[in-house]
């Protein structure tokens, strides 16, 4: 871990002074039938799923993933104004618990051969094994040594990995790596994603209104805790563009410099997002399968790339018309759309008062005006609503 600590805090430090963007961010291509492509980076707190998404195996067989990378971005506009990342890292470093054949098919085949483990369980015919992996090692044919060196007993309610065991892999063995991962001038940025585990309030997919609406959503990132943080699990940490263990400079300073590229001419801004596939019902189970039906959210973010679809304007940003989200072959009884989509103004009436409270305590005069402006915008909007 003290590789992405230590090299991303001087990455950052280095591109705030030599106007570039080092980020703790995946970036993916998507191809469609028609052969059009586009590049995305998206930014998640660790053990929320980037990994998953960067080697996504898509549902809609009309989609093709790629992957560029799935943890660090440097990001520089081009000449032509273009925003093109690369990915400097030669390897992936994943949370192993939860990676199994069926949520992550391509990391399981790229792990196969020349990869390191840490803290994982071993299995007594020469394999690993992680919590996740249940229905894919015979547990009554194979005895298993757990993290601690001990025999694991899968009748006790310990765990045979620890939560923040890891894998590590050559990049070029992924079998959906990108084409041009590895090209000196990076590849184009067309959205930007950021996301994190929320069980209420946060809809599945939202839109940014602009570019400073879009800083502002990074800046108020908020997600459940998990073991790759050093907080207990279930606990809402605010942890902004996914970075918060990563910043190597002061964090007003920080927006400042996202929030110029919107001054300076001649740049194509990519457009940014915000997404969430933990959200629960009032049963605490998922509302959306997630997994490889990802695919349909980057669908319906490519649409809006190129104005193929609408959208519904609401007080945090702009989300989904429903009949334009695409659902087919999914058991739509299922899924509930209405709550998925839904913004209950009581959550985010208490979110904008838990952010004005994180804002004051951890950045305080140094939070730009435009941040603050937003943050005003979303508690006006929310009480103009409850007023109605």
């Amino acid at each position: 871990m003290g590789k992405k600590c230590f090299a991303l805090r001087l990455g950052s430090i280095l591109g705030y002074k030599e106007g570039w963007l080092a980020e703790h961010m995946l970036i993916l291509g998507i191809t469609d039938s028609n052969n059009n492509k586009k590049y995305i980076a998206a930014a998640f707190p660790s053990a929320c799923g980037k990994t998953n998404l960067a080697m996504l195996q898509s549902s809609l067989p009309e989609y093709k993933i790629e992957c560029v990378g799935d943890d660090i971005a440097w990001m520089k506009f081009d000449e032509n104004g273009t925003l093109r990342a690369i990915n400097p890292e030669s390897g992936f470093f994943g949370v192993a618990p939860g990676t199994s054949y069926k949520t992550n098919p391509h990391a399981m085949s790229c792990i196969q051969k020349n990869s390191i483990f840490t803290n994982v369980a071993e299995t007594s015919d020469g394999g690993f094994f992680w919590e996740g992996m249940e229905n894919e090692v015979d547990l009554d044919k194979v005895d298993i040594t757990d993290w601690h060196g001990n025999k694991w007993d899968k009748t006790k309610n310990t765990k045979a990995a620890h939560p923040n065991s890891r894998f590590c892999t050559p990049a070029s063995q992924c079998p959906i790596i990108d084409p041009n991962w590895e090209s000196p001038t990076g590849v184009p940025i067309s959205a930007i994603i950021f996301g994190g585990r929320r069980p209420e309030g946060v809809p599945l997919v939202y839109e940014a209104r602009d570019w400073t609406h879009g800083v502002f959503i990074g800046a108020s990132m908020r997600s459940e805790s998990t073991a790759a943080a050093e907080h207990k699990a279930n606990i809402i940490m605010h942890d902004p563009f996914a970075m918060r263990p990563f910043f190597g400079y002061n964090f007003g300073d920080y927006l400042k410099h996202w929030l110029s590229f919107s001054n300076r001419p001649g740049l194509t801004l990519p457009k940014i997002y915000h997404v969430n596939w933990f959200r629960k019902s009032s049963t605490g189970k998922f509302i959306w399968p997630g997994f490889g039906e990802n695919s349909r959210v980057l669908e319906w973010i490519l649409n809006r790339l190129v104005g193929k679809v609408g959208c519904n304007e609401t007080v945090i940003g702009n989300i989904p018309i429903i009949s334009d989200f695409n659902l087919k072959g999914l058991d739509e009884s299922k899924i509930d759309m209405k709550e998925l989509f839904s913004i209950p103004l009581d959550f985010w009436e208490k979110e904008v008062t838990e952010l004005t409270k994180y804002f004051n305590e951890q950045v305080g005069d140094h939070l730009p005006n435009q941040i603050k402006n937003e943050l005003n915008k979303l508690r006006d909007n929310i009480n103009d609503l409850k007023t109605q």
